[in-house]
């Protein structure tokens, strides 16, 4: 069986601390990390405590396209002459990064709009949006759902976001999962990259396919996510899903009471006052609930830009 070595790569975040996995047998390392230089020096010596140099490391898998997770993705591929593998959805926003985060950032300020964030608001979220430290354009392959490297197996697991893959690893009987199921935080939907659409649906698909191939034990029940260590999957999945179930019932409660609203309005309801990134994650949220209550017939859409529920 293969082995696997966590390395706390970042000081912290409000979903624990990141991790990084080395599979020392094959060189293989999944989502190095933050692209600053202290999470660099903690993954360089949590690689060489596995017992590589940097030159061993041949494969370098990354969940998502957030800058936590492949941030330092190029750096190491530079440093150790590494393949760089990401989901054909989400690989455009690693491999030209510059263009693509020039588009991304476009497209958050109109979904804000549509939600119903005030311009105002919008532009100071916006100016905030800062480039990460990331080459302009980096070689990346894209990888599809079922697609193996080094004996691992793509999972396509879309909902936070558009590429985001789990890496099901029998050898090792090991699931890296990164942001898709977290121990101790509810990873976000809607905000966390605006491309997906219906973004709640979408993530209770994944969560539901990641549970039922526990259970059929075609991936293992203990999973490595992307913060924090080892958690059980059915368990935590049940506990995620259950979650949501509680907050599109808020919502929709926010909806009956006060209606017509948009997302906006059911988000400030909700989480109160936001700034920064809390404002395109809570109106995200929000919008992803609030469609998904509309698909059931539950609430009307009467308005498209904002788009108001009632």
């Amino acid at each position: 069986m293969s082995r696997t070595h966590r390395i706390e790569v970042s000081e912290g975040s409000p979903e624990g601390t990141n991790s990084a996995y080395v599979l020392p047998d094959r060189g293989v390392l999944v989502d190095p990390g933050p692209p600053v230089d202290g999470a660099w020096d903690r993954l360089v010596s949590g690689i060489g405590e596995a017992g590589l140099e940097l030159a061993d490391v041949s494969s370098v898998l990354v969940t998502h396209w957030h800058a936590d997770h492949a941030g330092l993705a190029p750096r190491l591929c530079e440093a150790s002459d590494a393949t760089l593998y990401v989901h054909e959805s989400d690989a455009p926003l690693v491999a030209d990064y510059a263009a693509a985060r020039a588009t991304r950032v476009r497209r958050d300020a109109r979904r804000l709009i549509e939600w119903g964030v005030p311009e105002e608001t919008v532009e100071t979220v916006m100016s905030e949006d800062t480039p990460s430290p990331m080459p302009d354009a980096y070689p990346v392959e894209a990888l599809a759902d079922g697609d193996v490297v080094a004996g691992i197996e793509t999972l396509h697991t879309p909902g936070h976001t558009l590429g985001h893959a789990a890496f099901a690893d029998n050898r090792s009987d090991t699931v890296f999962v990164g942001d898709a199921v977290l121990p101790t935080y509810t990873p976000n939907v809607g905000g966390s990259d605006t491309r997906v659409e219906d973004a709640l649906a979408t993530y209770r698909e994944t969560l539901n396919r990641l549970r039922e191939r526990a259970e059929r034990s075609e991936i293992p029940e203990t999973a490595r996510p992307g913060h924090g260590t080892k958690l059980s999957l059915v368990n935590r999945i049940d506990e995620i899903l259950s979650h949501h179930e509680t907050r599109t019932e808020q919502m929709y409660d926010c909806v009956e009471e006060r209606g017509p609203l948009t997302p906006w309005d059911v988000a400030t309801d909700r989480f109160g006052e936001m700034r920064g990134i809390h404002v395109k994650m809570g109106a995200g949220e929000a919008a992803a609930h609030l469609s998904a209550l509309a698909s059931e017939g539950r609430v009307e859409q009467v308005s498209e830009e904002p788009v108001v529920y009632r």
